[in-house]
């Protein structure tokens, strides 16, 4: 406990934090009075465990029950974690096990068709219905886009696919590829919201299955199909291509891929529509715990790192939008959807799965409200003069778009 202890000492310069080691010995380190939060360890190892590698240990000791909360909640320690994080980083054994994740970070992030599928499934396969308790009524799983601070997290997201629908310039008769598309909503709202034609590909079998449905359920299935599919094994030419929250998966060695891959599929007056989680500052890597356990193979990359892959492609970038604070309000309307319909969610899988949920959505929130994440939207088209020159089509485009369709 002396190390931890040493390492605590210079980790709280913000907040109180009181320890209760394995032995029953109270340790408490105070900066300020708030946040304040009172931790129990009921394992010796974590003495050690937790001083060599915190941000990977205090998740896991939470999700196996070592770690309990006797005062305060999981908000409140993960606030104090995010205001504090810089001085935990700052300190030498993270400055070097940093280093060593961003050494590695091709590898964890090398995303072949097979591991790809395998990446997928251990995330979006859990069950549909899980999904269903939290997100909103259409399963959008990406960035809402809030208006107003009364929109609801349902209206947020049909802002959210109104937005990229009028980046893509619809037309009568376009044929449309979704390159990531989920349970179904980007797609869906598209066909419902022009005469165009829509193909969704995904890797996830649940995820396949209930867009299917959907679409069959709104008689959009002469419209809209979904093909469990990889990117990389599409064939043809589209006039639009849109995708939404999936570039984040593809991995730092693969976006030249990426990018290529579009531009081939892209017709030559055709526009592409990329929306993915990035990150403010220069390349990093992602965190351990997340990468173990929520999203294996996924990386959250710089705008430079991105634009790298870009420029040797034929694509020109056409426009670029940043959201800042959109992810974070999303994360905390999940998290309040996912503690409300708690019982139902463990009945389904089990506690520990709870836990190690409502760590993820805290975390991932805390990273967009307090830490270098953001949301970024980059429009791309193969001709300089295929887009307008100036953004108001986009406004006009968005106005005459239906809140909500189907």
């Amino acid at each position: 406990m002396k190390l931890l202890g040493h390492a605590m000492r210079r980790f709280v310069r913000t907040g109180t934090l009181r320890v209760i080691d394995a032995d029953g010995g109270l340790h408490e380190f105070q900066a300020s009075p708030s946040p304040r939060v009172t931790v129990r360890l009921t394992d010796r190892s974590l003495h050690r465990s937790l001083f060599l590698n915190p941000e990977l240990k205090t998740g896991e000791a939470y999700m196996d029950g070592t770690l309990i909360i006797e005062e305060g909640t999981l908000r409140d320690l993960l606030t104090l974690y995010a205001l504090n994080r810089t001085n935990l980083r700052g300190q030498p054994v993270q400055r070097g096990l940093r280093k060593v994740y961003k050494s590695l970070r091709r590898y964890y992030q090398h995303n072949p068709l097979r591991r790809s599928r395998q990446n997928v499934a251990h995330h979006y396969d859990v069950s549909n219905d899980v999904y269903r308790l939290f997100l909103d009524d259409d399963l959008n799983y990406s960035c809402a886009y809030f208006l107003t601070p009364e929109d609801s997290l349902e209206t947020a997201q049909q802002n959210k696919l109104r937005h990229i629908a009028a980046k893509l310039m619809l037309r009568p008769g376009q044929k449309i590829l979704d390159i990531g598309s989920g349970w179904g909503g980007m797609a869906l709202y598209l066909a419902g919201a022009a005469d165009v034609d829509v193909t969704g590909v995904t890797l996830s079998v649940e995820q396949h299955a209930l867009a299917t449905r959907r679409a069959e359920e709104r008689g959009l299935s002469h419209r809209v199909r979904f093909l469990l599919k990889d990117y990389r094994e599409v064939q043809g030419k589209f006039d639009r291509i849109v995708s939404v929250g999936m570039f984040e998966h593809v991995g730092l060695g693969h976006y030249g891929e990426f990018f290529a891959k579009v531009s081939d599929l892209l017709a030559d007056d055709g526009v592409a529509l990329l929306h993915a989680i990035g990150r403010k500052g220069g390349p990093g890597a992602t965190g351990a715990w997340i990468r173990k356990y929520i999203f294996p193979g996924g990386y959250s990359p710089a705008l430079s790192e991105t634009f790298a892959a870009l420029e040797s492609s034929s694509l020109w970038a056409t426009d670029i939008e940043i959201w800042r604070l959109h992810y974070a309000e999303t994360l905390l309307a999940w998290e309040q959807r996912f503690q409300k319909n708690r019982a139902q969610i463990a009945a389904i899988m089990d506690e520990r799965f709870c836990r190690m949920w409502e760590f993820y959505l805290i975390v991932s929130e805390f990273s967009f409200r307090h830490g270098k994440h953001m949301v970024f939207q980059i429009q791309l088209a193969k001709q300089v003069a295929t887009v307008p020159l100036d953004r108001g089509y986009m406004a006009e485009a968005e106005a005459m778009l239906p809140l909500r369709r189907g």
